[in-house]
This record gives structure tokens, sequence and C-alpha cells, in this order.
């Protein structure tokens, strides 16, 4: 079961949109995927993470004196908190750079991993705050050695069934998202076309120009 989960999801082809909008498409479901009915009895480890990480988010987002908006930034801050224990972000950095990883300083990287992970966490949060009524149904969970891929349905409120996998590696007794498959396309996968399309035209530095004007436009 390695190499299938190894395996590269479907990929938009390059170039059929802005920079860095496809994937930010398939957050709205992913946003959507917080959102759990109870997991089933047989739900192991992997699972149970990311339910933990469900459970916490919901009660934050519920808590009355958070509701306002002058406290949507310390609620931002305290959803952070949660979801990044789940989330390997320095391990989809990497993929999602691919082969251009190799030529990067320590400090190219470093500023890489910070940049693409406030992408991500921009991205997920506001689609969480969006939620509309989606529930999400689990599949099934498979297990070999390191990695671990969950399976899941979102359903929508008119019935609508959404494939969303979550992709695994074990990290000391814990295990953390490395990618998400939505409708068989993953976001790593995307991702890396993207910047794979603007570095073989520009610069490194180009592309973190564009990355840090895509997160200054979230921020905005």
């Amino acid at each position: 079961m390695n190499s299938s989960m190894e395996a590269p999801g479907r990929a938009v082809p390059a170039g059929s949109k802005s920079f860095l909008r496809r994937p930010l498409l398939g957050w709205a479901l992913l946003g959507a995927v917080l959102w759990v009915c109870p997991a089933p009895s047989f739900a192991g480890a992997p699972t149970e993470q990311i339910r933990g990480t469900i459970d916490r988010a919901i009660e934050i987002l519920k808590e009355p004196s958070l509701a306002t908006k002058g406290k949507k930034e310390e609620r931002r801050g305290l959803l952070r908190k949660e979801i990044a224990p789940v989330f390997d972000f320095a391990e989809m950095a990497k993929r999602s750079l691919g082969p251009n990883w190799r030529g990067r300083t320590p400090e190219e990287r470093d500023r890489f991993v910070a940049l693409f992970r406030e992408l991500l966490e921009n991205s997920y949060l506001g689609k969480i705050e969006a939620y509309q009524g989606e529930v999400i149904r689990y599949d099934k969970e498979k297990v070999d050695g390191p990695y671990a891929e969950v399976k899941t349905l979102v359903v929508t409120r008119k019935g609508q069934e959404h494939p969303v996998d979550y992709r695994m590696l074990g990290d000391g007794g814990r295990w953390r998202i490395y990618d998400v498959v939505i409708e068989g396309i993953s976001l790593v996968n995307n991702y890396r076309s993207q910047f794979n399309s603007i570095l073989q035209k520009s610069s490194f530095a180009d592309m973190m120009e564009k990355l840090r004007a895509t997160v200054k436009e979230q921020r905005s």
C-alpha cells in the first residue's frame, strides 16, 4: 500500500487559472470536513487524531465570547494552535516544491515553508468559518508502516457526496497530514504543477514574490 499512498493524485492542467487559485477551490470542500458525524467504532489512530482536532475546533467556533467581529483574530489564533499539530506543513511544502526543493538553500527553504504554511492556514481557516451544514462520513482507513490514508465522503445539504482523502505520515506516535486528495485531485500536486510552471519561466525569487502577493491578498 505504500506505493498507492505515494501515487500522485490527478492534477489540473497548469495555466488554466491564475496563480494559486485552483488549490484554494479544493479548500471549500476541505473546510467542510472539519464538521463530522461520529467516527465509526473501527476507526484507528489516524482517524481518531483528526477527529480530536475537529472536536476541539468546533468547541472554539461555538464559544459565544469569540463570536464577535472584534474577536476574529483571537479565534483564528486558537484555531491555528489546534490544526498545527495535525498538519505537517513542512512536508507539504517540500512535496509541493518537488524537485526544486533540492536546489534551495536552508534559508530559502525556511522562508518558503513559512509562507506556504500561512497560505494554507489562511485558506483552511477561511473555509472553516464558511461552514454551511456539510457533514462527513468515514469510509476506510488504511495503515501501512509510517503511511496512513483516511477516506471520507463530504455530504452536502442536497445529498451530494464528495470524496476527500487524507494522506498522513507517522511522526513520533502522532499522525500528521501531508496531502489531501479532493475528488481525485491532490492539493500538493496542484501546487507543485503551478510552482514548476513558474520556475520554468522565472526565478525562485519571482515565485516567492507571487506567493507573498497571494498571502497579502488573503489578509485583506
